[in-house]
């Protein structure tokens, strides 16, 4: 059984609706789907963001829902943890030089840990990491 990790990029279309990402996620058995918590901190992070920045009440109440919603999808979804093994994998694969930023390199090495594939429409960066399953839903 193979196991798909949705990259954020993945995530946010999903939450849009987007039809060939949607359908391929109802179809595929909810056991198999996750995300990485590198993905969790990247869309909370913005949401908060959106909520602490916001210029009037109208945009407040936006960002709200909006965080509303993505708590909702999170809570919906396995996450997997970047945990020791993952963090070993990080380092490892910073050593080596992949480059890729900091938390496309954790969220890979949360995949990698998992032996996961990474489900991601950035292919260019992903495909640099050794030994990484990289699929694209999108296309």
């Amino acid at each position: 059984m193979t196991l798909y990790i949705l990259d954020t990029d993945h995530v946010s279309l999903a939450q849009r609706g987007h039809p060939r990402v949607a359908a391929r996620i109802a179809a595929t058995p909810p056991e198999q789907l996750a995300v990485s918590i590198v993905t969790v901190q990247e869309q909370l992070q913005g949401r908060l963001a959106q909520a602490h920045h916001a210029s009037d009440m109208a945009a407040l109440v936006w960002a709200y829902r909006q965080l509303h919603k993505t708590l909702a999808f999170y809570f919906a979804i396995a996450v997997a943890d970047f945990d020791e093994r993952a963090a070993v994998i990080a380092d490892d694969l910073r050593r080596r030089r992949i480059s890729i930023g900091a938390q496309d390199l954790r969220i890979a090495a949360v995949a990698l840990a998992a032996s996961a594939t990474l489900v991601t429409r950035n292919r260019r960066d992903f495909e640099r990491v050794p030994g990484l399953a990289v699929e694209d839903w999108s296309a």
